[in-house]
């Protein structure tokens, strides 16, 4: 076991795994990651493309004896989700993350820790830097905005290839081989906001949501872990009905495609009313735990006096259509799949609510393996948003990686695996979104796996990686490189 990070570090992966989390690298924040991408390859005389989305193209010619081998592409990305709690001081914009070692994991500190996807660019790294590991000719690939548009994989040339096996790094389980993911479209809901006035006898109160373990709305989407944005409109109703307060706004949760932690709404209520809606919100509170005692057992419900600097609140319409869309967006499974037991085929994740000057937006991330019912949860969306007078923009929208019955390379890694561990290796299909459908569409005849060690309560403060898996996952990719041979 590795007693520190110096040790760890001298491990060529975690090398430079280190170096990269030195660097920003939140998703749109790529300029300094992408050009420290492109002096790497530079200082090593490997052939280098950057391209006007930032997405580094390195290639590495084949080591002595590989030269009649096809080519293979490397792919991985190069942002992270930037989640962190709220009391924690840290600027994704500057701060490097902090790594620290607990037993055999490694951890950021109070920060998401980018193993997804850090570990694809330091094992990327590694291989380029390497002159002592046998492989065909590398054609490297790493994008950007992954986690939020995949607007770097969509903006790929294609013609900077001549690759047609493809090797994603992307994966979170070591000892299985992931041979299809879900498709995926961004859908905001926008409500026009009409204000009022709030009465001048009312006092401001802050509600919060807290202590949720969220995750990443593809893989963590069947656990049925508490949405904090959704508790927090059952809170809003529930005092609808009762207290004739005023609403002045309402956030919630950071990314589209994390389960959301934390959420909070401001309200103007009657002095007299305070103690009574306390004691309504300790209900709440155990309610929640009682529901979530399995899943999110430190749920916290917080009524809190706050000063507010506005008089302006949401008119009544206003409000009544916000607690309308709070309650009636959906979130969580919406299908099973039916030819692949215990695989998520269709979800939606309302993952960020923001209150602006003018709107409020509803984010939700909507997932399937199956396009049509991708398009049916969107024409819903639709159809919800335009009763209620929203507006509704949809982006990122990204295809799903299909099963291949054909794949050589999934028989390739098979039996790689059967050859170097004595056993068969786990052949899975993901809710997630994995950029290997996008490279899909774009090259015909591309034919696609994925690996990666196992990384735990990704797109979380908790997140983890373990260290003895990343090691095992390398050696068995580059043992796979090397059984590439061609005679």
């Amino acid at each position: 076991m590795y007693r520190n990070l110096e040790e760890l570090t001298s491990h060529p992966v975690f090398h430079y795994f280190a170096e990269i989390s030195k660097i920003p690298r939140g998703s749109g924040n790529e300029q300094a990651i992408s050009d420290y991408l492109v002096r790497f390859a530079q200082e090593r005389n490997l052939p280098v493309i950057q391209d006007a989305a930032l997405n580094v193209i390195v290639k590495k010619a084949a080591t002595s004896g590989y030269e009649n081998a096809p080519a293979i592409i490397i792919q991985g990305h190069m942002d992270m989700v930037c989640e962190k709690n709220q009391d924690t001081l840290h600027d994704f914009n500057k701060d490097p993350i902090q790594l620290r070692i607990i037993e055999d994991m490694l951890y950021a500190t109070d920060t998401t820790l980018g193993a997804d996807n850090g570990i694809a660019v330091a094992y990327a790294l590694a291989l380029l830097d390497a002159t002592d590991i046998p492989h065909p000719a590398l054609e490297v690939v790493i994008t950007t905005e992954e986690e939020t548009t995949m607007n770097g994989a969509l903006a790929v040339d294609a013609s900077h290839f001549t690759g047609k096996i493809f090797i994603n790094l992307d994966s979170e389980e070591d000892g299985k081989l992931l041979v299809s993911s879900a498709g995926g479209v961004h859908v905001t809901q926008v409500l026009p906001i009409t204000w009022a006035n709030a009465s001048s006898d009312t006092v401001a109160y802050r509600i919060g949501i807290k202590g949720l373990k969220g995750g990443h709305s593809g893989i963590s989407i069947d656990k049925e872990r508490g949405n904090s944005t959704k508790l927090l409109g059952r809170v809003l109703h529930g005092l609808s009905t009762e207290f004739p307060y005023a609403l002045q706004q309402i956030d919630g949760g950071l990314k589209p495609n994390a389960i959301p932690r934390e959420a909070q709404a401001i309200i103007h209520i009657q002095p007299s009313d305070i103690n009574s809606i306390q004691e309504k919100v300790e209900q709440w509170q155990h309610i929640f735990k009682e529901e979530l005692q399995s899943s999110d057992a430190g749920v916290t419900v917080s009524f809190e006096a706050c000063t507010s600097t506005s008089t302006n609140v949401f008119s009544e319409e206003t409000k009544r259509k916000v607690l309308t869309l709070l309650l009636l967006i959906p979130h969580g499974v919406q299908a099973m799949s039916k030819g692949v037991e215990g695989l998520v085929e269709s979800s939606t994740n309302l993952g960020v609510v923001t209150t602006t000057e003018t709107e409020i937006q509803f984010e939700n991330e909507i997932r399937s393996s199956v396009k049509s019912a991708k398009a049916y949860m969107v024409t819903k969306a639709e159809a919800l948003a335009n009763l209620l007078g929203c507006e509704v923009r949809i982006d990122s929208d990204y295809p799903e990686w299909p099963y291949n019955p054909q794949s050589k390379a999934r028989q390739l890694f098979e039996d790689t695996y059967r050859e170097k561990y004595g056993k068969e290796i786990d052949i899975i299909a993901v809710h997630a979104g994995i950029e290997c459908g996008v490279f899909i569409e774009k090259i015909p005849g591309l034919d696609a796996v994925s690996i990666g060690p196992d990384i735990f309560h990704v797109h979380t403060p908790d997140e983890h990686i373990s260290i003895p898996s990343t090691i095992n996952n390398w050696e068995y990719f580059i043992y796979t490189l090397k059984r590439m041979k061609v005679d």
